[in-house]
Protein backbone atom coordinates (compact mmCIF):
# COMPACT_ATOMS: atom_id res chain seq x y z
CA UNK A 1 0.00 0.00 0.00
CA UNK A 2 1.36 3.39 -0.99
CA UNK A 3 0.40 6.54 0.88
CA UNK A 4 0.12 9.84 -0.91
CA UNK A 5 0.66 13.16 0.81
CA UNK A 6 -2.27 15.48 0.18
CA UNK A 7 -1.29 19.14 0.15
CA UNK A 8 -3.61 22.05 0.76
CA UNK A 9 -3.91 23.62 -2.67
CA UNK A 10 -6.40 26.18 -1.44
CA UNK A 11 -4.69 28.38 1.19
CA UNK A 12 -7.60 30.84 1.12
CA UNK A 13 -9.71 28.17 2.84
CA UNK A 14 -7.57 28.53 5.99
CA UNK A 15 -8.09 32.30 5.93
CA UNK A 16 -11.82 31.76 5.52
CA UNK A 17 -11.97 29.63 8.67
CA UNK A 18 -9.79 32.09 10.60
CA UNK A 19 -12.10 35.00 9.75
CA UNK A 20 -15.26 32.95 10.36
CA UNK A 21 -14.07 31.96 13.84
CA UNK A 22 -13.57 35.61 14.82
CA UNK A 23 -16.91 36.62 13.30
CA UNK A 24 -18.64 33.77 15.13
CA UNK A 25 -17.03 34.65 18.45
CA UNK A 26 -17.84 38.37 18.13
CA UNK A 27 -21.42 37.96 16.89
CA UNK A 28 -22.34 34.60 18.43
CA UNK A 29 -24.10 34.20 15.08
CA UNK A 30 -27.07 35.87 16.77
CA UNK A 31 -28.47 37.05 13.45
CA UNK A 32 -27.62 37.05 9.78
CA UNK A 33 -27.63 40.86 9.91
CA UNK A 34 -24.90 40.89 12.58
CA UNK A 35 -22.76 38.43 10.64
CA UNK A 36 -23.13 40.23 7.30
CA UNK A 37 -22.38 43.63 8.84
CA UNK A 38 -19.31 42.26 10.66
CA UNK A 39 -17.97 40.71 7.46
CA UNK A 40 -18.61 43.91 5.50
CA UNK A 41 -16.78 45.89 8.21
CA UNK A 42 -13.81 43.50 7.99
CA UNK A 43 -13.68 43.98 4.20
CA UNK A 44 -13.91 47.78 4.61
CA UNK A 45 -11.11 47.79 7.18
CA UNK A 46 -8.90 45.59 5.00
CA UNK A 47 -9.39 47.98 2.08
CA UNK A 48 -8.78 51.05 4.26
CA UNK A 49 -5.49 49.83 5.68
CA UNK A 50 -4.33 47.94 2.61
CA UNK A 51 -4.15 44.37 3.84
CA UNK A 52 -6.15 41.20 3.49
CA UNK A 53 -9.14 40.36 5.71
CA UNK A 54 -7.28 37.52 7.45
CA UNK A 55 -4.76 40.06 8.77
CA UNK A 56 -7.54 42.40 9.96
CA UNK A 57 -9.00 39.79 12.31
CA UNK A 58 -5.72 39.47 14.23
CA UNK A 59 -6.04 42.97 15.75
CA UNK A 60 -7.05 42.62 19.40
CA UNK A 61 -7.70 46.38 19.62
CA UNK A 62 -10.58 45.93 17.18
CA UNK A 63 -11.68 42.40 18.06
CA UNK A 64 -11.80 42.16 21.85
CA UNK A 65 -12.70 38.49 21.67
CA UNK A 66 -9.05 37.75 20.83
CA UNK A 67 -8.05 38.60 24.40
CA UNK A 68 -7.77 35.39 26.47
CA UNK A 69 -9.97 36.79 29.24
CA UNK A 70 -12.78 37.87 26.92
CA UNK A 71 -16.24 36.48 27.60
CA UNK A 72 -16.58 34.83 24.17
CA UNK A 73 -12.94 33.86 23.68
CA UNK A 74 -13.79 30.15 23.87
CA UNK A 75 -16.05 30.54 20.82
CA UNK A 76 -12.91 30.99 18.70
CA UNK A 77 -12.61 27.20 18.93
CA UNK A 78 -15.97 26.56 17.31
CA UNK A 79 -16.14 23.37 15.36
CA UNK A 80 -17.42 23.17 11.81
CA UNK A 81 -20.92 21.73 11.63
CA UNK A 82 -22.07 24.13 14.31
CA UNK A 83 -25.08 25.81 12.77
CA UNK A 84 -24.05 29.38 13.61
CA UNK A 85 -20.43 28.82 12.62
CA UNK A 86 -21.53 27.39 9.26
CA UNK A 87 -23.56 30.55 8.64
CA UNK A 88 -20.47 32.67 9.40
CA UNK A 89 -18.40 30.54 7.05
CA UNK A 90 -20.88 31.03 4.19
CA UNK A 91 -20.98 34.81 4.68
CA UNK A 92 -17.18 35.03 4.90
CA UNK A 93 -16.96 33.11 1.62
CA UNK A 94 -19.34 35.62 0.01
CA UNK A 95 -17.15 38.45 1.31
CA UNK A 96 -13.94 36.86 0.03
CA UNK A 97 -15.53 36.32 -3.38
CA UNK A 98 -16.56 39.99 -3.51
CA UNK A 99 -20.28 39.16 -3.45
CA UNK A 100 -21.19 40.70 -0.10
CA UNK A 101 -22.71 44.20 -0.27
CA UNK A 102 -21.44 46.85 2.14
CA UNK A 103 -24.36 46.69 4.54
CA UNK A 104 -22.47 48.72 7.17
CA UNK A 105 -21.97 51.76 4.91
CA UNK A 106 -18.16 51.93 4.93
CA UNK A 107 -17.67 51.30 8.65
CA UNK A 108 -14.21 50.24 9.80
CA UNK A 109 -14.83 49.87 13.56
CA UNK A 110 -17.54 48.41 15.77
CA UNK A 111 -18.51 47.67 19.32
CA UNK A 112 -21.21 45.68 21.04
CA UNK A 113 -24.36 47.62 21.90
CA UNK A 114 -24.06 46.92 25.63
CA UNK A 115 -20.71 48.76 25.99
CA UNK A 116 -19.42 52.21 25.06
CA UNK A 117 -15.65 52.28 24.49
CA UNK A 118 -13.78 55.56 24.94
CA UNK A 119 -12.94 55.80 21.23
CA UNK A 120 -16.66 55.81 20.34
CA UNK A 121 -17.72 58.69 22.62
CA UNK A 122 -16.83 61.46 20.15
CA UNK A 123 -18.17 59.60 17.11
CA UNK A 124 -21.62 58.90 15.82
CA UNK A 125 -22.38 55.39 14.66
CA UNK A 126 -23.42 54.93 11.05
CA UNK A 127 -25.04 51.50 11.22
CA UNK A 128 -26.74 49.46 13.89
CA UNK A 129 -27.68 45.79 13.89
CA UNK A 130 -29.33 43.78 16.63
CA UNK A 131 -26.23 43.70 18.85
CA UNK A 132 -23.56 45.84 17.18
CA UNK A 133 -22.84 49.49 16.38
CA UNK A 134 -20.57 50.38 13.44
CA UNK A 135 -18.42 53.47 12.97
CA UNK A 136 -16.17 55.07 10.32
Amino acid sequence: MQLTLIKNTEPARGAQYKIARVVYAETRAASLGDVEAMCAMIANRANAIGCNPADVVTDADVFGVLEPGAENHALLNATPNTRGFDMCLRVVQKMMNGNLPDVCHGATRFHHSDVLPAWAVARGYIHETDNLLFYL
